[in-house]
């Protein structure tokens, strides 16, 4: 192990407003604006090398907390406070110590502080998994090193931990050597609730299909069908969101199913239920009724796993019963404590997500779990995903395709490009020196003058992420973005 330590110089927060091109329907929300945040932090090591590490993630109302009581703009102030308060205590509780340690200390006081203000877990969370990304991003640029490398050699100082002590003994030292990242990675493309299928249905009613969303197509060069996603992208695999409405999901999976297997026979899906379904019995039903089902039998075959679609309120209280035998399940949204997949394991749960917004320490815990039960099992029955909370292109996606990558997934879902059409918010400077710094990541549209992620053929190239720092070899424009207010 060669970790290290280092204390930190300053911690700046900013953000940067983000409009859709798309409208994107998940559970109870249509987002069309969102909010990105971004941290700025100095680090000083040990041996006096500074550096500046930075991170961004999307402040997405309606996931964190889906309370009815909390407005969207309440919801994305519940995440600038989880920010404010872990760049507080980060800087209030300031000792050297290696960048996992740093975690270690000031995770309970996190959790502690934000539950005492009524805010969830997963809330309080967002908050320390920003600066954490920052933090080690500053480290591996006062080293000179890659993420991958760091990791490889265990920088951040990962261990047994009593916070996760169903890992005591657990050789992380070991389990990181032997991380082999991926170079590139299978696009898994989201179908919202209010994507549209096909492009004949905008040719013959003019833009839409009956739902309450804006009926315009973006004029952007971009995609905006699911036809068209496959003929540009041309995706394996996808991930089809769900309603909570059994019959509904089913008729508009059996029109999924349809498009797909005319153009892209060997598709595989996954399905998230967005906490939509009121207890696992219930789900069950629908996932029968989907497997006999002529029009989705054959999409049901090839679903690998399905995503929380109990609400978070009930799907960590009792055991899946049945439905666990049936599909492998995955939890997401419950996953807002350190042992949430542990619990879930113990309810008939399979596999849980990796989120960079969640944290990326909570996601490399999770992959241990999953290397020392299966182990034990003797066979590979509990797994990772890797899951999108819609990635703007910049520090955000390409620190979240780096964990994705570590933790050794082979597709993962990307919706950013496609509800965002690019880096908007950002002049054309910036986006060019993003492109410029990862042209296997990023293609330029010198017609828009902004950047657009590259995929071929369905994939994702990850050479551009190996350079020095987090998966970044460009900075965003600190003079640009505004200030986080102070309350």
């Amino acid at each position: 192990m060669s970790a290290v330590t280092l204390t930190l110089t300053f911690c700046d927060l900013f953000e940067r407003d983000v409009a859709l091109r798309l409208p994107f329907r998940f559970g109870v929300l249509t987002l069309r604006h969102a909010t990105q945040a971004f941290v700025r932090v100095g680090v000083r090591l040990a041996d006096g090398r500074e550096a500046v590490g930075a991170a961004a993630e999307l402040m997405v109302p309606k996931w964190f907390d889906k309370s009815p009581a909390l407005s969207e703009s309440q919801n994305i102030e519940q995440l600038r406070d989880s920010l404010r308060l872990a760049r507080r205590l980060a800087l209030a509780d300031n000792a050297p110590a290696t960048p996992f340690g740093r975690f270690e200390r000031q995770y309970p006081a996190q959790l502690r502080e934000a539950a005492a203000r009524e805010v969830n877990p997963l809330v309080a969370s967002f908050g320390l998994a920003q600066i954490d990304k920052a933090v080690l991003d500053g480290v591996c640029r006062a080293l000179g090193v890659s993420f991958f490398e760091a990791m490889r050699r265990n920088v951040p100082g990962l261990r047994a931990s009593p916070l996760v002590p169903d890992l005591d003994g657990f050789d992380f030292d070991a389990m990181l050597a032997d991380l082999r990242p991926a170079r590139t990675l299978a696009l898994r493309h989201t179908v919202g609730m209010a994507d549209r299928l096909t492009d004949d249905v905008y040719a013959a009613k003019g833009a839409g299909d009956g739902s309450d969303v804006a009926e315009t197509l973006p004029v952007d060069g971009l995609p905006a069908t699911l036809e068209a996603v496959v003929r540009a992208y041309r995706p394996r695999e996808f991930k089809l969101k769900l309603g909570g409405d059994a019959g509904q999901d089913r008729e508009r999976l059996g029109a999924i199913a349809a498009l797909l297997a005319r153009q892209c026979p060997d598709y595989r899906v996954t399905l998230d239920g967005n906490e939509q379904y009121s207890d696992a019995a219930t789900f069950l039903a629908f996932w029968q009724a989907l497997q006999i089902d002529p029009r989705s039998a054959d999409l049901a075959r090839r679903v690998r796993y399905v995503e929380q679609p109990l609400a978070r309120g009930v799907a960590l209280r009792h055991p899946l019963g049945p439905l666990a035998s049936a599909v492998p399940m995955m939890i997401d949204e419950s996953d807002d404590t350190l042992d949430a997949f542990a619990v879930a394991r113990d309810l008939g749960y399979r596999a849980v997500s990796s989120k960079s917004c969640k944290g990326l320490y909570k996601s490399i815990v999770n992959r241990a779990r999953c290397e020392q039960w299966n182990a034990q099992a003797g066979v590979r029955r509990y797994f990772m995903t890797a899951e999108d909370l819609t990635c703007q292109a910049g520090l955000a996606v390409q620190q979240d395709l780096a964990l994705a990558a570590l933790i050794g997934v082979a597709h993962v879902e990307r919706n950013g490009h496609h509800y965002v059409a690019g880096m908007p918010g950002a002049d054309a400077t910036e986006q060019r020196a993003f492109a410029q710094a990862h042209p296997t990541l990023y293609a330029w549209d010198a017609r828009a003058a902004a950047l657009r992620l590259r995929v071929t053929q369905g994939d994702i190239s990850l050479a551009d992420l190996h350079g020095e720092g987090f998966a970044s070899r460009a900075m965003p424009d600190w003079r640009a973005l505004r200030e986080m207010p102070p309350h």
